[in-house]
């Protein structure tokens, strides 16, 4: 038994509608992307815009009620004036005609043209009327051709004895097509008959096209009046709003003597009172922290000049203590050897403090040199190898077989790499370690990534500041001092690059520092990116 046939390919039609439909929508968008910017940069036009779409929703409101009210009052007076006048005519009609017994009598035709002419020739009535018989239908009208019987349903009523009235439009020999209002009545003699005027609408026509003109008209100009209505009243508002918005941009900028020009003691007056105060008190904040930084700065930086006099004295006596140790009893060895330890740990700290203070001072400046970036970072790594094997950490080092060289400060770029091995081997937690050195036409990138306890939500903006620890309490083999990253921040910026970090719990963490290959340049794209996901060694 042969399986069921396999489901025929669906046909598709041609690309190119679908692809110009695509372009189409495209250049659309762009087109509208400038007036969607405007409108919500724009208070002043977001509210004029609401108020001429409300008050055109309005108006054209207003004016379908308006017309449709005189329209409908004006037919209605035009219809009762036609039913009495057409009433007349019949009372009229049925004088001359109430003689004839029989529709077959020959003289009652030219007595009906001569009613019916006589009647249209009378300014009072229709200009155009119709008088028939409901049994011979013997037609007879004024003008004597050319004019058409009413629908079936008006004279079915007539015929019923009703006095009835429709609207219609008809094109006589001797005049255009318009509408006309055509009332029905019927003559109860011993012949009876049906007599039909047709009264024109053309001065209620003209009357209400001139009504939905000047309403128009009327309109559009109150509607345009709102608009600028609108436009002005905002402005008033709208502007001290601006000049707060520019005001507070230049006071961001630095720009702390700035004020808003106080007019009046309105709201908006008050508004810009309390501006102006509250951009005082920002300003005497603000000179008072940095007064204060300042005098931290200086503090830290004397403080750190006066130490190394006494300090150089202590490591002259530590030196000489620590060469003869072997001539110690076993504790005054082991004191002897710390207090080296301690002193070598006070070097560092007070180092790391005199350049903090060279950065804060801006006495900070490059030794640029074209160097080859491979060794640096190979030579690096082989200093932290005894570090390495004390934590039981693999450091792995994925590099590119050609030189790759950058105009770089040699002496800096060195401690860098060296404050994020040592950061990356402390807190792998006994996991492997990856440095990737990769390069671009324009910047060469140094990845450190380690697979331990990474950083959680927020610390990655923290990291880099002064004396901050993810975890003060956990034991350190470094001695670190909580400087070192911060010092390498300044570092990657004073090369005009850049250093970045991104980690989460318990899937490490990845420093990223791109430096520009020329100096003077700037950093615009890293070749290494910022991501867990990709593994540095995946970006060489």
């Amino acid at each position: 038994m042969a399986g069921p046939h396999p489901a025929a390919p669906r046909r598709r039609g041609p690309a190119w509608p679908r692809r110009l439909g695509r372009r189409l929508l495209d250049a659309a968008g762009r087109a509208a992307n400038p007036i969607i910017n405007r409108f919500r940069a724009s208070l002043q036009l977001r509210v004029v815009s609401s108020t001429l779409i409300a008050s055109t929703i309005l108006v054209l409101t207003f004016s379908f009620v308006v017309a449709g009210s005189v329209t409908s009052g004006l037919l209605t007076d035009r219809q009762t004036t036609a039913v009495d006048e057409t009433v007349n005519a019949v009372e009229r009609a049925a004088e001359q005609l109430g003689q004839y017994n029989t529709p077959t009598d020959p003289v009652l035709s030219q007595t009906m043209q001569r009613v019916v002419n006589e009647l249209a020739e009378d300014p009072v009535f229709a200009p155009y009327i119709l008088l028939t018989t409901s049994e011979g239908d013997v037609v007879k009208s004024n003008p004597v051709s050319d004019i058409d019987l009413p629908s079936g349903e008006l004279r079915d009523l007539v015929r019923a004895g009703n006095v009835a009235s429709q609207y219609a439009t008809f094109d006589f020999a001797d005049a255009p097509q318009m509408p006309y209002l055509i009332v029905g009545a019927p003559i109860a003699l011993t012949v009876d008959y049906e007599l039909y005027a047709f009264y024109p609408l053309d001065s209620e026509q003209d009357a209400i096209s001139l009504l939905r003109t000047n309403l128009a008209l009327a309109g559009i100009a109150l509607v345009l009046l709102l608009g600028v209505i609108a436009a002005l009243v905002t402005r008033l508002v709208v502007t001290p709003v601006r000049e707060a918005a520019r005001t507070s941009q230049r006071l961001a900028a630095g720009l702390l003597h700035e004020r808003m020009e106080v007019r009046g003691a309105d709201d908006l007056a008050r508004l810009a009172g309390s501006f102006n105060l509250m951009a005082e008190n920002l300003q005497s904040q603000i000179r008072r922290l940095e007064e204060m930084s300042m005098m931290q700065r200086r503090f830290t930086s004397d403080v750190s000049h006066e130490l190394r006099t006494p300090l150089a004295t202590i490591r002259m006596a530590a030196d000489l203590l620590y060469d003869t140790r072997d001539d110690f009893d076993a504790t005054t060895k082991r004191s002897t050897e710390l207090l080296q330890h301690e002193i070598d740990r006070f070097e560092d700290l007070l180092q790391e403090l005199l350049e903090i203070s060279r950065f804060d001072s801006g006495f900070a400046a490059l030794e640029v040199d074209a160097v080859d970036v491979n060794p640096i970072v190979e030579d690096v790594v082989a200093q932290h190898s005894a570090l390495a094997d004390e934590c039981g950490v693999t450091v792995t080092v994925h590099r590119p077989a050609r030189r790759v060289v950058a105009e770089v400060d040699s002496r800096r770029l060195q401690r860098i790499v060296r404050n994020l091995v040592s950061n990356a081997i402390e807190h792998a937690e006994g996991k492997p370690v990856e440095v990737t050195v990769a390069e671009s036409e324009t910047a060469v990138a140094v990845a450190v990534r380690d697979h331990g306890v990474g950083l959680k939500a927020g610390h990655a903006d923290r990291v880099f500041d002064r004396f901050w620890r993810a975890d003060p309490s956990r034991t350190r083999r470094t001695g670190g001092t909580g400087l070192g990253l911060a010092i390498s921040l300044e570092d990657a910026k004073l090369h005009s690059g850049t250093l970045q970090t991104v980690g989460e719990t318990g899937r490490g963490t990845l420093f990223v520092l791109t430096l520009p290959l020329q100096a003077g340049n700037r950093v615009i794209t890293s070749p290494i990116p910022l991501r867990l996901d990709e593994e540095a060694s995946d970006a060489h």
